[in-house]
């Protein structure tokens, strides 16, 4: 599996029992990231095993407390666990300042050191990357300034195909490096064998979009555009759509919307408002406009190969 997708919290802000704000834990090429920070989210990563040591990147989508109230106990947290690694937390400017004043006034003393990175452009940026992975933001319309994001594989080398490559001895294992990474072959008789003829396609770089509390935003569409798995905030039903309208949330409907009109392969949907008791009835409402849908759930785990 390339992506393995942890639901922690999944509702809105209302507390609730048994019910934790928005917290997701995203396993992608082998790197591991931490999404929002509601309240109560290291409870919900130690119930679920995942693995505190593991996280070196949070990223904060917004400053609104059900999606980042649990920050300052988590980094205290890994104080006390003598965390050494340096750890580096993504959001809206003002995280900076909040968090470490938190950690001040409570003397939180961590002896890791934390790197903000903070945000403010209205326009999607490249905010992280290696050679496994990059994160680029997706700008949202929220009551505050709001941030979803891409994560996406980096390319794989490609693959050698040892059948055709067998039938030029003169290629030896110190080409193979430039096979993969896509160069032809010169032969010593001046013929170039074409990179194609050597190597196979590699598999297609997996992606997933986070896209948190926002109302109905299609100009995000060409951003998460054949997304392979797609996190969308569904705080309403239709029947609340004006006062969707009225707090900057989106409906079931128009997750779905944004998910057909993105061409997502699957879309997950979250953030429900406690008005409703039953929450099929959000993958029913979003299922008449998108086929492939799933509800989040605490403990739920959503994979792609």
């Amino acid at each position: 599996m390339s992506i393995l997708l942890t639901i922690l919290g999944c509702h809105s802000a209302t507390p609730r029992i048994n019910a934790f704000p928005t917290s997701q834990y995203l396993e992608i090429n082998n790197r591991h990231f931490l999404i929002d920070c509601g309240e109560g989210t290291q409870r919900q990563m130690r119930k679920y095993k995942v693995g505190f040591s593991k996280i070196n990147h949070i990223f904060i989508s917004h400053l609104h407390g059900d999606h980042f109230y649990g920050l300052v106990g988590l980094l205290a947290t890994f104080g006390i666990l003598n965390r050494e690694k340096e750890l580096h937390v993504y959001g809206p400017k003002g995280i900076k300042d909040v968090t470490l004043l938190q950690l001040k006034i409570s003397q939180s003393h961590v002896k890791y050191t934390i790197i903000f990175h903070e945000l403010v452009s209205k326009e999607s940026e490249l905010i992280f990357e290696d050679d496994k992975v990059s994160v680029r933001t997706i700008p949202l319309n929220h009551r505050v300034y709001t941030n979803g994001y891409l994560f996406t594989e980096k390319e794989k080398p490609r693959k050698l195909n040892m059948l055709n490559i067998s039938g030029y001895p003169e290629i030896s294992k110190a080409d193979y490096l430039n096979l993969k990474a896509g160069k032809d072959i010169l032969l010593d008789n001046g013929k170039t064998i074409k990179n194609s003829a050597l190597t196979i396609d590699p598999p297609k770089p997996l992606s997933f979009a986070f896209c948190s509390d926002t109302c109905y935003k299609p100009d995000i569409v060409p951003i998460i555009k054949k997304v392979d798995l797609l996190y969308h905030e569904a705080t309403f039903l239709e029947d609340k759509k004006e006062l969707a309208k009225k707090t900057k949330h989106a409906t079931a409907k128009e997750a779905a919307l944004i998910a057909k009109e993105a061409n997502a392969k699957q879309l997950i949907i979250g953030h429900y408002s406690g008005r409703y008791k039953d929450i099929s009835l959000f993958k029913n409402e979003a299922e008449t406009e998108f086929t492939n849908v799933e509800l989040a759930n605490p403990g739920a785990v959503f994979s792609v190969e």
